[in-house]
């Protein structure tokens, strides 16, 4: 399933590439994110809880950055599993940060995920709805991180 979404934040193109490369902030920023730290300088242990359609589900994952290019470019690769046994996944990302004015920056990403288990059951009308929920309570949080 491939999940692509684009915003723009107010702040210096400095500042949201540290904040999308900080575990505390990412913690902070993504809904359910009940652990979130840095293994060593490319790899992210994590769990996060959601509730998908009837289901809560608690994934642990680890994601690894495969090419960094500051300030512009990030690409990982991630796989994890539901605790509770509802299946595995896999997630190539790639995010584009482009200044777009002093102070004002664009970010764009695409996700290609695969799902297996019954997690894969939820389809992907679900999925994508899940995923684009997700996506902008981080913007929101992103926001307001980088105000403070």
């Amino acid at each position: 399933m491939l999940i692509e979404g684009q915003f723009t934040l107010q702040a210096p193109i400095q500042k949201v590439w540290d904040s999308l490369l900080d575990p505390k902030t990412l913690g902070y920023c993504v809904p359910g994110t009940e652990k979130m730290e840095a293994l060593d300088a490319e790899t992210y242990e994590s769990i996060v809880a959601q509730r998908v359609g009837p289901f809560k589900v608690k994934l642990k994952f680890t994601t690894k950055l495969t090419e960094v290019r500051p300030p512009n470019f990030i690409k990982a690769v991630g796989r994890g599993a539901d605790v509770t046994k509802l299946g595995t996944f896999s997630t190539e990302i790639e995010v584009n940060i482009k200044e777009t004015s002093p102070d004002n920056v664009e970010v764009s990403y695409t996700a290609n995920v695969a799902l297996v288990g019954r997690l894969a059951t939820f389809g992907e009308r679900i999925m994508r709805a899940k995923a684009k929920e997700v996506g902008d309570q981080f913007t929101e949080n992103l926001r307001e991180k980088l105000k403070g």
